[in-house]
């Protein structure tokens, strides 16, 4: 075959190759097969990225919350250089690289430790429509201390909470929420926290001693001392018969003090001092009384940790119970004199919280042993201190088969801040809830 021939037959098959039309849908597939290839494998490529994102957001927010215990006691450059330890030990995606860590901690209106991690994945199929890698990153933010907290404890030690393991396990669970609060500080004064332990009365013992201007006496002195004629035990009934009454010198007064006149028994007014003020105001005092079922001293508020520990543990149960001197006392060491309030910083936010704690119905107070009129007067109460602002959590302990009790169901500030229980060791778990919620270590973003 000449060459002329082998050219004019292959000219002839490419003309006929040209006009043939039977295979085209398959070059027509074959053709769409890339891009769609490269669809598919966009989409592995991104769901391997998005992984990665996961796995990063996770390592970056545990890093921001273990370094920001510390963060205040450190430099820039340490801040930089543990954020990096924690990171890689918690990161471990050998597929990433150019991987980038910044910390960054700032204190205005509070604290706040930002933590931005990104890197480069490298791509399967991307590759193929020019793209090889993709950029992944997260940000974590850890606020701390802008809404500082004031935490009053009021808690039921009356005789019944020794029955049923109650009291063991309020100490359990009061000294587990004072570690979840003092962890939720980052420096001293974050947290707050007072402790009122009541029965019918309120103990100030520690607290101040019998000179304290502020405590009223004549209901105390009434049935503590002598009568020139020994018939009579009561001042009353010695002056009326004309005889003279010796009072016992304020010393012996074993610090319980009971209800205030009526409304000051609900309301947080400041007691009068100075002669003036004592003469005018005398009913805003608070009475001294020789309860014999006096319970421990509270504890104003105070970040002394070992010091509210060691009043948790030296709780012991005894006395009647009136659940509303343990509040208006809560709310009295929030905010007003006796005492000494800590000041507040303008550029902080303040959350204020009581936590009522009890495991049976009013029994008595100063007025009365009837439940119906002590349930009113901490309704008042109740009212007048969520009025103030203050949040309110209420606990009922109810292992004996009470009704649940109205008043404390009422008194917190919405019904998911109440509790009632039905064993003691659901005391712990409440707690371990509730300090979770009042913990202000919280990731913003």
């Amino acid at each position: 075959m000449t060459m002329k021939r082998i050219i004019d037959r292959l000219c002839q098959r490419a003309r006929e190759f040209r006009t043939a039309n039977g295979a085209n849908v398959t070059v027509t597939f074959a053709l769409a097969t890339i891009p769609m290839v490269g669809f598919v494998g966009a989409a592995v490529d991104y769901s391997r990225a998005n992984s990665v994102k996961a796995a990063m957001q996770t390592a970056a927010d545990s890093a921001a919350l273990m370094l920001s215990k510390d963060a205040s006691a450190l430099s820039n450059g340490q801040i930089q250089t543990k954020a990096n330890q924690y990171f890689q030990a918690l990161f471990n995606r050998p597929e990433v690289n150019g991987l980038l860590i910044t910390a960054t901690y700032t204190t205005s209106g509070g604290s706040q430790l930002k933590i931005n991690a990104s890197g480069n994945v490298n791509t399967n199929f991307m590759g193929l429509m020019g793209f090889n890698s993709l950029k992944v990153g997260v940000e974590s933010q850890v606020k701390w201390g802008n809404a500082r907290l004031r935490v009053a404890l009021a808690l039921d030690v009356t005789g019944s909470m020794s029955s049923d393991g109650k009291i063991g396990a309020l100490k359990i669970a009061t000294n587990n929420l004072l570690d979840q609060l003092k962890t939720a500080a980052a420096k001293p004064g974050d947290v707050y926290v007072s402790i009122i332990p009541f029965s019918k009365d309120v103990s100030v013992r520690d607290f101040t001693d019998h000179t304290a201007p502020w405590i009223r006496w004549d209901i105390w002195e009434e049935v503590n001392g002598t009568c020139s004629k020994d018939d009579y035990d009561t001042k009353s009934e010695c002056v009326s018969k004309g005889k003279f009454w010796t009072p016992d010198k304020h010393s012996t007064w074993n610090g319980c003090i009971t209800d205030r006149d009526q409304n000051y028994d609900t309301t947080n007014t400041a007691p009068a001092t100075g002669l003036l003020g004592s003469l005018l105001n005398h009913e805003t005092k608070f009475p001294a009384e020789q309860y014999k079922s006096c319970p421990q001293s509270l504890v104003p508020l105070t970040y002394d940790w070992a010091l509210l520990q060691q009043k948790v543990n030296s709780m012991s149960p005894t006395g009647n119970t009136n659940q509303t001197i343990g509040l208006q006392w809560a709310f009295q060491t929030l905010t007003a004199p006796p005492f000494t309030v800590p000041p507040k910083d303008p550029n902080y936010k303040y959350s204020e919280i009581i936590i009522l704690m009890s495991d049976g119905l009013n029994t008595q107070n100063r007025f009365t042993k009837t439940r119906s009129a002590i349930d009113a007067r901490e309704a008042i109460a109740c009212d007048n201190v969520k009025k103030a602002g203050i949040t309110i959590y209420s606990i009922q302990v109810n292992t004996g088969g009470d009704p649940t009790q109205q008043v404390m169901k009422d008194c917190a500030s919405d019904p998911s801040k109440f509790f009632e229980l039905k064993s003691a060791q659901q005391l712990v778990t409440t707690f371990n809830a509730i300090g979770v919620g009042l913990s202000n270590l919280r990731i913003a973003e």
